[in-house]
């Protein structure tokens, strides 16, 4: 996987995460447009749970502030899974104003490539 995303657990807690996304590319990899709520794919190689509750601290691009996302593992990507897919987890955001806000600015951020069939982490 690039560098383009990174995804390390807290030190503090293990269900807090720091993700950061520095390309408009890596960014439409990562995002799950067709959760309801939204979400991303966070590469990790940490084992996690459907359901499992998740805290993620979310960088993006040039963005000064780092956004605080409440959200739920929703899907899982084992090790060694088909179609050399990355290791990870996707997480759809919390119906709360920080995880809706989220959304807002990632589908601003990606405009019209939300539709393109790239592939991407997930599907």
């Amino acid at each position: 996987m690039s560098d383009q995303v990174t995804s390390t657990p807290s030190t503090a807690r293990p269900s807090v995460l720091s993700l950061n996304i520095n390309t408009k590319s890596a960014l439409f990899s990562a995002y799950m447009p067709f959760l309801k709520r939204g979400g991303l794919f966070l590469p990790t190689t940490r084992p996690y749970a459907l359901g499992d509750e998740i805290f993620m601290l979310l960088t993006l691009m040039d963005e000064p502030a780092r956004l605080p996302i409440a959200g739920t593992v929703v899907w899982v990507t084992p090790a060694g899974a088909q179609g050399s897919k990355s290791q990870g987890i996707g997480i759809q955001f919390s119906d709360d104003e920080s995880g809706q806000a989220a959304r807002r600015k990632i589908e601003a951020l990606l405009g019209s490539s939300l539709g393109s069939s790239r592939q991407t982490h997930t599907i």
